[in-house]
């Protein structure tokens, strides 16, 4: 079998498969560029490639994952975000590009050499980017499990980035005098009654407790935000993700706070929460 013929083959497979259909010929290609190791210009130039029955065995594999919804990105282990390189596991979150925006907020609002920290880092995906893009800035990183905190340290020891890594349920596990210029999270924030809307890829093996946050989704932005203002600096940065009709209850857990104000995402959703701490007078 050639590689042409291989991924005809796993096209097929996958489009035949209604939720599938529209993806397959991407999602082929890339678990086969996966299984060999190859890019796409080495794909597309050497078509006549013969598969081995080893590669043919690991390429079906990974079509028959992909049949069952398990998302690319954990058949492959990898993604890509804010331009940077990572790895991803079923413990965490697979990075989204929309969270990108949050990134760009805080980089536009944060000197260079600020404390900065990422509350529920994940995949380090936040943490990285920020760590990465400000060099001269102190970054840490807290999430409550501990299969989440391997794969942040792992993505920021590729991608030569110093981050403190803490195990902590939001910010409880640091010290009370422990302040920062900058806090910045994208926490669990879907409804639970929401689960069944979803797509099977999200809702049977992204971590639940990524994605859910009790009955109105409000659950960890309301733990979170009085957190927050005992550990920012006055004039601090709070920078938050929010999800689809989360403004309104947003803004009132925000009161009292200044310069609150959200950002849109490409679709015109607000995505991105934004306020400062009070000034001490």
């Amino acid at each position: 079998m050639t590689v042409q013929e291989a991924l005809t083959r796993g096209t097929g497979q996958l489009a035949a498969h209604p939720q599938l259909r529209e993806r397959a010929l991407q999602d082929a290609a890339l678990l086969l560029m996966h299984t060999l190791g190859i890019s796409r210009t080495a794909l597309i130039a050497h078509p006549e490639r013969i598969f081995t029955r080893d590669e043919q065995a690991a390429y079906q594999r990974a079509i028959e994952r992909r049949l069952t919804f398990e998302p690319i990105q954990y058949i492959t282990g990898e993604q890509e975000f804010y331009g940077l390189p990572f790895h991803v596991t079923s413990s965490v979150l697979i990075p989204r590009p929309e969270t990108e925006l949050l990134v760009e907020a805080v980089l536009a609002r944060v000197s260079g050499a600020g404390r900065i920290v990422d509350v529920g880092t994940g995949s380090g995906a936040i943490a990285v980017a920020l760590a990465k893009y400000l060099p001269h800035a102190a970054v840490t990183a807290v999430d409550l499990s501990p299969a989440a905190l391997a794969v942040a340290r792992e993505n920021a020891a590729h991608n030569q980035v110093a981050i403190t890594f803490v195990e902590s349920d939001l910010l409880a596990a640091l010290k009370d005098e422990a302040l920062f210029d900058a806090i910045v999270s994208n926490p669990p924030y879907i409804p639970e009654d929401d689960a069944a809307s979803l797509h099977p890829e999200v809702r049977e093996y992204e971590p639940s407790q990524a994605l859910f946050a009790g009955a109105t989704g409000m659950d960890v932005y309301a733990r979170l935000v009085p957190q927050a203002e005992r550990h920012l600096r006055p004039g601090g940065l709070l920078a938050m993700e929010i999800g689809f009709g989360q403004r309104e209850p947003i803004a009132q857990l925000l009161t009292g706070w200044q310069d609150v104000e959200f950002l849109d995402d490409l679709q015109g959703i607000p995505r991105v929460a934004l306020a400062r701490r009070h000034q001490e007078s």
